[in-house]
């Protein structure tokens, strides 16, 4: 019941027609456009970074949908197709426009988190969203606290799962972390601090200690 009402809180920051699409891909998707569904989903996604926190669920719905009224997997193909296209133009997509670039982040991982196969996290997605971490965690973008803050974000959502699916590469990741904490001199005071507190938490075995958490929340409050 609550998701449901979440759904419907999310699907009102479309027009009334659209909002309609997606009631509909919702309860009865074979009987829309789910190629269009899936590009209405992933354009708001890129525009707005709560829809794309929240867009992970709404697919799962029409994924689950789908496969219970035909046994299909049609959006969720084109889904994926729209995913690709738009990761291999991530690079563009930041230089264009850095609120564009955490919405792709947010949307794929959100994406990641939500759509399993088999209860587990789809293996097609894992490197993607680790490409996109490594990039956020390049020192360019360890300038940037909107970068810095949506990998964080990002890293406090999936993190342990990610890690589970590849521990390799979490250990260069967050390598790379520690030595943008340590040696980059031209972070902001907030930038290192969310770093200190994302190189704790995987440090705590994805958790914060009380105290931990206490200290980091009132600091980013102040």
């Amino acid at each position: 019941m609550e998701n449901s009402s979440k759904e419907e809180y999310t699907i009102r920051s479309f027009d009334l027609e659209t909002q309609k699409l997606l009631k509909t891909a919702l309860k009865d998707p074979g009987s829309v456009d789910l190629e269009k569904v899936s590009n209405v989903i992933v354009d708001q996604s890129l525009k707005d970074q709560i829809f794309s926190r929240e867009a992970g669920r709404i697919c799962f719905t029409i994924v689950q949908a789908e496969a219970k009224q035909t046994n299909g997997n049609v959006f969720r193909r084109n889904l994926l197709n729209r995913l690709q296209q738009e990761f291999k133009a991530r690079e563009e997509t930041r230089k264009r426009s850095t609120h564009e670039w955490v919405c792709l982040v947010s949307f794929i991982c959100n994406i990641f988190d939500y759509l399993k196969v088999n209860n587990m996290p789809m293996m097609a997605l894992v490197h993607p969203v680790y490409d996109c971490l490594f990039r956020l965690a390049q020192s360019d973008a360890l300038k940037n606290e909107e970068e810095v803050d949506c990998l964080v974000l990002q890293l406090h959502g999936i993190g342990d799962q990610l890690e589970k699916m590849n521990l390799q590469l979490m250990d260069e990741l967050f390598n790379l972390l520690r030595d943008g904490f340590l040696l980059q001199e031209d972070l902001s005071s907030m930038g290192r601090l969310l770093l200190l507190e994302i190189l704790e938490f995987r440090a705590g075995g994805w958790t914060l200690s009380e105290t931990a958490q206490k200290y980091y929340y009132s600091e980013v409050t102040d």
